[in-house]
């Protein structure tokens, strides 16, 4: 708990005092972009105050499709670049959470309430911020079963109890509910000695998952397949931060994982297939469920049984054609991407996961 207190301190000083906006970041790992914005988003963007945007640091766009008339939570908001960019995409019916615990951060958030609202010509406001810690959510209200979607952009990363954040967030996820996030993960796990160094703690590189410990936590909590949208390298280009760390390599990824008891821990083959009906507004021709998840528009697809569930059992449900189910198991799937496939010389026809 001592270590907890201190690095929440040293982040609040760092993101309330010592970073003026995201031009003072000595690296790009809480600035860099993995994935491009989608048509919907980069609109919206153009409809954000300045302040907030020059204030904002993220290494994503966690902002998925069909959030119209959501409760979407997003934790760690800042000043609330992707609380307002949601607020407009749920519309006047969704409502929008930011969850933050540094005080300046949030006054720029709250400031801008009123001119967003009447800049997306609601009668009301749609969002609303709350000082808490993502650790502990229910202190700050959020209820069991009452999101139906979470964001978080490179924040994730700054916590000192991450499976206490990823505990809350399947808490509070209604069932089908998304977990939809962007942060920085590793391929190996940070050295001990680093993990306390205030700088490399704010540049989001002390705290960065290693990625098969992040898998870890979430089977821990039940949660037994997740998703990776995107993912790229991050490089430090600073001189003085890679001699440092420069031995850890560092990725941007944005990552989805969904509250579902009927997930397995490999992808298991019931000879299931989807058909992708086209219906997803800025989606007509195709749907990109993860990096290795492209589904055409009519055309279907071999998936396993993760998958299958990952479409009929949440929101996306409407937009897909189902067929089989899980009465007869024909062992397992390769759900490998088609890159991987092609490495090892195999045949890359035949399923959504080429």
């Amino acid at each position: 708990m001592e270590f907890a207190a201190l690095n929440h301190e040293n982040l609040k000083e760092y993101y309330g005092k010592v970073l003026t906006g995201s031009k003072d970041l000595k690296t790009n790992a809480c600035c860099c972009t993995g994935e491009a914005f989608s048509p919907a988003v980069r609109k919206t963007l153009g409809l954000i105050d300045d302040e907030i945007l020059s204030k904002f640091y993220g290494c994503g766009s966690p902002l998925p499709p069909l959030l119209k008339g959501a409760v979407v939570l997003d934790l760690g908001c800042g000043t609330g670049r992707d609380v307002y960019v949601a607020s407009r995409l749920v519309g006047p019916d969704g409502f929008v959470i930011g969850i933050d615990m540094t005080d300046e951060q949030l006054k720029v958030a709250r400031r801008h309430i009123e001119s967003q609202t009447k800049r997306f010509g609601y009668e009301k406001p749609n969002v609303e911020f709350r000082k808490g810690y993502i650790e502990d959510l229910a202190e700050i209200g959020i209820e069991d079963n009452s999101v139906d979607v979470v964001i978080s952009n490179c924040v994730i990363n700054l916590s000192p109890d991450k499976g206490a954040v990823f505990s809350e967030i399947f808490r509070v996820l209604k069932p089908g509910g998304e977990l939809y996030f962007s942060d920085v993960f590793t391929g190996r796990r940070i050295p001990s000695h680093l993990k306390k160094d205030p700088v490399l703690q704010g540049e989001c590189l002390a705290g960065a998952l290693y990625i098969e410990d992040f898998r870890r936590m979430l089977q821990q909590i039940g949660c037994l397949d997740y998703r990776v949208v995107s993912s790229a390298p991050i490089d430090l280009e600073n001189p003085e931060i890679e001699e440092k760390i420069g031995m850890v390599d560092f990725y941007s990824k944005t990552v989805r994982a969904f509250k579902l008891e009927s997930l397995e821990d490999l992808c298991e083959d019931y000879g299931q297939t989807a058909i992708y009906l086209g219906t997803i507004p800025e989606s007509p021709h195709a749907f990109l469920l993860d990096d290795h998840h492209h589904f055409l528009t009519g055309k279907p697809m071999l998936v396993c049984g993760n998958t299958a569930a990952m479409l009929e059992e949440t929101r996306f449900a409407p937009h897909f054609k189902i067929m089989g189910d899980r009465s007869v198991h024909y062992g397992l799937f390769d759900c490998a991407p088609a890159a991987v496939k092609a490495a090892r010389g195999e045949d890359r026809s035949g399923g959504a996961c080429c």
